[in-house]
């Protein structure tokens, strides 16, 4: 089963601290995978959920850049990232907005819904528990899944 840490948080949520770099490397340090939110502005990328607050480079994430699940916040996030991964530069990204379902450039479902061979996206929150189908969960509480 895949353990997908939502923004960073593995207990509940912390907003404070969730999508900031020290927060991710943490959930990544404790053997999850994480969820982030990414905006591409001005020629940078930026880490934020509502708006792009952080600047980083994928560089800073070093080997553990193939355990990120990068939301797109912004078409141009969603661009670029698209570019690097024509370059060779295989990261999983995706955009979505009130889908119930999305397909990640690694070919994973990602859904609120458990549908075969798909990533549970916040359990907790729809209600939508976890099958034999699930290969993985994306939580603010992922802890409890480990």
């Amino acid at each position: 089963m895949i353990l997908i840490s939502h923004r960073g948080n593995i207990d509940g949520q912390n907003k404070d601290r969730e999508n900031t770099l020290s927060y991710i490397n943490e959930a990544l340090k404790n053997g999850f995978q994480v969820e982030i939110d990414v905006w591409y502005v001005k020629g940078s990328f930026y880490l934020g959920h509502d708006t792009p607050d952080t600047k980083i480079r994928f560089a800073e994430f070093g080997s553990d850049i193939t355990k990120l699940w990068i939301h797109c916040k912004n078409t141009s996030a969603l661009s670029e990232l698209n570019k690097l991964d024509m370059r060779g530069v295989k990261l999983n990204y995706f955009s979505h907005d009130q889908d119930n379902a999305v397909l990640t450039s690694k070919g994973y479902i990602w859904s609120i819904h458990s549908i075969e061979r798909s990533i549970l996206v916040m359990p907790e929150s729809t209600g939508n528990l976890p099958t034999s189908n699930t290969i993985g969960i994306c939580s603010d509480n992922i802890k409890m899944y480990a």
